[in-house]
């Protein structure tokens, strides 16, 4: 994926994370998000809860973000990357709109 990434200017990743009930925190999980290169937000959101792992959406917005640094981070809590389920590139943000049928 480093290859495409280097062409590109990815300003944000949608990606649905698992994590343990008990660890990571949020904030912990935030924060490992946050110091990678080229983030300058990320949101958690809780979308699941079950008896041991708590699903979530994890948005992160930035410039030029690096998909292996932030997944990496993200695994070195202990969370785990399910999928990637949006990226927004270019010199702007373009929102997804809905076609009409």
């Amino acid at each position: 994926m480093a290859q495409d990434e280097d062409r590109l200017n990815v300003r944000r990743r949608v990606m649905d994370v698992d994590k343990s009930v008990r660890n990571p925190s949020l904030l912990e999980l935030a924060a490992a998000i946050q110091a990678c290169s080229g983030v300058e937000a990320c949101n958690i959101t809780v979308s699941e809860i079950d008896i041991e792992t708590v699903g979530t959406n994890v948005t992160v917005e930035g410039t030029a973000l690096n998909y292996d640094e932030i997944v990496g981070e993200i695994e070195r809590t202990g969370a785990v990357v399910h999928s990637l389920d949006q990226v927004i590139a270019g010199d702007r943000m373009l929102e997804h709109v809905p076609r009409m049928r």
